[in-house]
């Protein structure tokens, strides 16, 4: 295991970048290609060393936004440890790998990862996919760090910590209640059909019974306080008024 040396000292790390690559010579040049005043780079070679490294991660302050990934190392395969980062932890996972078949591509993708390239390959080319990730990390950070809150005359509504008010008094809503009203709130005004709320509410669910909707609608009206506010477009769906 090898960690690169910052070029600045006095800089701010905003990534943190883990290679597992068992080729030495390529990791080590993948390092201090990638390493620059934002980002620091570590790699190891094998799964073990990998999984002590994540494991490690809250403990020594180092959450790693990104993981470069071999597929054939000498303790494991990388198309399941790629599944074990997805289980385990939020971080993109780029493979890396001589694996080029269309089948191997598409099964990497399959499990999770965020993008896959094949050896050999052109070092500017691989900048730039890592760029394109890491600003997708940045950009989610951003996002979660902002807090979304609607206040609508009695009501506050916040959606970042789920904390719902009416005239200051806290209103406990099950997920399928929050993630109505949100839909409903950001939209406001608009109609939603339900069929537009039926698929964004339950998009994981294989089956759900019509009235699924009908029954969180009469809940979260009362819950709420809120019938003359959550009209239904007969016909057609609901409305937050």
């Amino acid at each position: 295991m090898k960690q690169s040396s910052k070029t600045k000292q006095n800089t701010q790390t905003e990534h943190h970048i883990l290679i597992i690559e068992d080729d030495v010579t390529l990791a080590g040049g993948l390092c201090r290609a990638l390493q620059n005043e934002e980002t620091e780079t570590l790699y190891c070679t094998t799964l073990r060393e990998a999984r002590r490294l994540l494991e490690e991660q809250q403990t020594v302050g180092k959450q790693y936004s990104l993981v470069i990934l071999d597929v054939n190392l000498p303790d494991g395969n990388g198309f399941d440890f790629l599944q074990e980062i997805k289980k385990e932890y939020d971080i993109c996972v780029i493979m890396l790998t001589a694996n080029d078949m269309e089948t191997d591509i598409v099964a990497g993708l399959e499990l999770g990862a965020d993008d896959y390239i094949t050896k050999p390959f052109s070092l500017a080319v691989l900048r730039a996919r890592v760029e394109t990730q890491l600003r997708r990390v940045q950009a989610d950070q951003i996002s979660r760090n902002e807090e979304r809150v609607v206040v609508i005359d009695d009501y506050c509504f916040n959606f970042t910590q789920m904390l719902f008010t009416c005239r200051e008094e806290r209103i406990e809503l099950s997920k399928t209640e929050q993630k109505l009203l949100y839909l409903l709130v950001e939209n406001r005004g608009i109609t939603l059909t339900r069929e537009q709320l039926l698929d964004r509410i339950w998009s994981e669910t294989e089956f759900v019974d019509e009235n699924a909707l009908s029954v969180t609608v009469k809940r979260l009206r009362d819950k709420l306080g809120a019938q003359e506010r959550i009209k239904t477009v007969y016909g057609i769906g609901y409305r937050w008024e």
